[in-house]
C-alpha cells in the first residue's frame, strides 16, 4: 500500500488541510499525520517518512537536500502551498523525486484584503475600534477616501489584475509598473517606479518574491514616495527592506503601512513595526478565506495522479521524476 506522510501540525491544519481534505487523502493509502502543534525538523521528518512514498506537506515544512538524499523510497513532494522558496529542487530532482505545489486560489482573498487595507489605513478604523474596546472615545479624524485617489500597484499578476477591477468600481486612478508584462486596458496606465511612486496614494506590493526582488522596497523607494502615501504589502516580506520601512515611518516619509506579511517565522510581520503607531499589521490571514481549502483538494489529485502514474499538474519537475514510474 501506498505510504502517505502529512507534515501540517495541527494548530493550522484546519486552515490548511480540513478534516475532509485528510480524510480523502487517507482513502488513497496508508496515511501518516503530524499529531504535534509545532513543524517538524528535517531530521524528523527523515525519522518519519523512511518509508514514505509521498510526503504531502505545510508551507513551513523543510525541504533541503539532505531530507531527499535520506530517502530513497520517497516518490514525490508535494506542497500545499504555492510558494516553494524553501524547497531545494535540484536535490529533490537529482534524486528523481518529483516536487509539486499548489495554484493561486486566493486571488479574491487577497484583493479584497488589500482593498480592506486602504481603506482601514486611511479612516482609523482599526484605531477607533482599539479605543472603544479599551473604554475610550476617540476623537473623529477626517480620512481621505478611495474615490479620486491614485493606486499604484507593483507587479500585474493575478491579483494585482482582480485587484484593478475592484478599485476602478471605487473611482480610484490605476498606476502599475512591472517590466515583464503589459497593460493592455484602456483605464491602466503602466507606468516607471520613479513616476508610480511620486503620484501614488496607496502604494500596494504586489511583486513575485525571488532572489532579484529580495529588497525591492528599499530606502530609495521610500524616500521618492508623497509623505501622505500609504505603503500596503500583502506579498512577502522578503519584498522589503524592514529596516527602511520603520526609518520611513519614523521620519514621516510616508503616512502609514498596512502589511500582511514579514520576515518572522511563517511569513509573519516583524512584531517592532507591526505597533508602531501608523501600521495596521495582520497576521498572514489576506488569503485565508475558505477558497483556500482547493489547496489541499489540488493536493489530493496530484497523490491520486501519482499513484496512477500519471503525471500530475503543477509538476515543477516532471522531466526528473524517475521514481513516480519505477
Amino acid at each position: 500500500m501506498i505510504r502517505i506522510l502529512l507534515t501540517h501540525p495541527v494548530p493550522v491544519k484546519p486552515n490548511y488541510f480540513p478534516a475532509s481534505s485528510e480524510k480523502a487523502l487517507s482513502e488513497l493509502g496508508q496515511l501518516t499525520c503530524n499529531e504535534g502543534a509545532s513543524e517538524w525538523s528535517s531530521a524528523e521528518i527523515i525519522k518519519r517518512a523512511q518509508d514514505c512514498d509521498i510526503i504531502v506537506n505545510y508551507r513551513e515544512t523543510p525541504a533541503d537536500g539532505l531530507i531527499f538524499d535520506s530517502l530513497p523510497k520517497l516518490k514525490a513532494w508535494v506542497r500545499v502551498a504555492v510558494d516553494i522558496r524553501n524547497i531545494d529542487l535540484q536535490a529533490a530532482s537529482k534524486n528523481g523525486v518529483l516536487v509539486t505545489n499548489a495554484s493561486g486560489v486566493f486571488v479574491s482573498s487577497v484583493a479584497e484584503w488589500s482593498v480592506a487595507a486602504m481603506i482601514d489605513i486611511g479612516r482609523k478604523f482599526s484605531h477607533y475600534v482599539s479605543e472603544y474596546h479599551n473604554g475610550r472615545v476617540p476623537p473623529p479624524v477626517m480620512g481621505p477616501e478611495l474615490k479620486g485617489a491614485t493606486i499604484g500597484i507593483i507587479g500585474y499578476g493575478a491579483i494585482s489584475r482582480y485587484l484593478v477591477d475592484l478599485v476602478r468600481a471605487f473611482g480610484m486612478r490605476v498606476l502599475v509598473t512591472d517590466p515583464y508584462a503589459r497593460v493592455e486596458r484602456e483605464d491602466v496606465q503602466q507606468v516607471s517606479m520613479d513616476r508610480l511612486l511620486q503620484e501614488s496614494d496607496h502604494v500596494v506590493c504586489l511583486a513575485v518574491a525571488n532572489r532579484e526582488t529580495e529588497n525591492l522596497i528599499n530606502a530609495d523607494v521610500f524616500s521618492k514616495m508623497k509623505p501622505s502615501a500609504f505603503f500596503i504589502n500583502p506579498s512577502r516580506g522578503n519584498l522589503v527592506d524592514e529596516v527602511a520601512l520603520l526609518a520611513a515611518l519614523e521620519k514621516g516619509l510616508i503616512a502609514g503601512c498596512a502589511m500582511d506579511v514579514g520576515r518572522e517565522e511563517d511569513q509573519m510581520p516583524n512584531r517592532l513595526i507591526a505597533k508602531h503607531p501608523r501600521v495596521i499589521a495582520t497576521p498572514h490571514i489576506a488569503g485565508l478565506t475558505p477558497s483556500l481549502h482547493q489547496q489541499s483538494v489540488e493536493a489530493i489529485e496530484q497523490v491520486r495522479d501519482i499513484i496512477a502514474g500519471r503525471m500530475p499538474h503543477n509538476a515543477l519537475n516532471g522531466k526528473d521524476a524517475r521514481r513516480i514510474f519505477s
